[in-house]
């Protein structure tokens, strides 16, 4: 079957990382483990990957990164069960913004980095001065290079530019720090929600982390669905 265009895990995981960093044997093992992969076995029991097979994980991990998709929702769409991603009203109030603003995307490497506080504006189109703001009230944490420069993470540039548009509606990093405050509330629910997992038998750290994250990803969804829809109703529904 290999030489009919199989590949075995390791290779798949090869041939994605450039794409998908984060992908690794546990995660391709975990999403098989949740239903999402079908790979056929050798008699050995080895699992090898058609090109459909590659096709279907790449649609996983891109609906996963672009869309904040949960896996069961991922799991529904592939097999036909709902509609399309585009208009599915229980991951976000039915008529909020996309989440997925592409004017607020990052691309994997530049996510992944620590960018110097004085190229900012040209990594993420923000003027330094909000960032200033930002990380003064706490929103943001820059970080100090050996040489004592300023770098911000990488990871937190799709919230500079998210609170770079809020700025356009006067909403100014001062008046966000509720948020900040609201998170902190919210933490130890979250944290105390992850700790209820129960362990799998036979389970390696890898695959529990990524179950946790997995599980993070969804309550946040449902969280924020609660928030929207209880703003919704109070600034425009009533």
């Amino acid at each position: 079957m290999a030489d009919a265009g199989y590949l075995t895990i390791g290779k798949v995981v090869s041939k994605l990382q450039g794409q998908y960093p984060d992908l690794s044997v546990s995660k391709v093992r975990y999403l098989e483990d949740e239903g999402l992969l079908t790979p056929s076995r050798t008699p050995g029991g080895y699992r090898l990957y058609s090109a459909r097979d590659i096709q279907r994980l790449e649609t996983i991990l891109y609906l996963q990164k672009s869309r904040f998709l949960p896996l069961s929702v991922i799991k529904d769409e592939l097999d036909g069960k709902k509609g399309t991603t585009d208009s599915m009203p229980e991951d976000g109030c039915e008529a909020a913004p996309d989440p997925v603003d592409p004017t607020l995307s990052v691309s994997p490497e530049a996510e992944r980095e620590l960018h110097p506080i004085d190229r900012i504006p040209e990594v993420a189109g923000v003027p330094i001065s909000l960032v200033r703001k930002l990380a003064d009230c706490s929103i943001i944490k820059l970080v100090k290079s050996p040489a004592g420069r300023d770098l911000v993470r990488g990871s937190d540039l799709r919230l500079i530019r998210a609170c770079n548009e809020l700025t356009r509606f006067g909403i100014e990093p001062k008046n966000l720090r509720q948020y900040l405050a609201a998170a902190n509330r919210e933490i130890p629910m979250f944290e105390q929600a992850l700790a209820s997992l129960s362990r799998h038998q036979g389970e390696t750290p890898d695959e529990r982390r990524l179950r946790r994250e997995v599980a993070l990803d969804r309550m946040l969804t449902l969280t924020g669905v609660v928030r929207c829809s209880i703003m919704r109703r109070e600034l425009i529904d009533d």
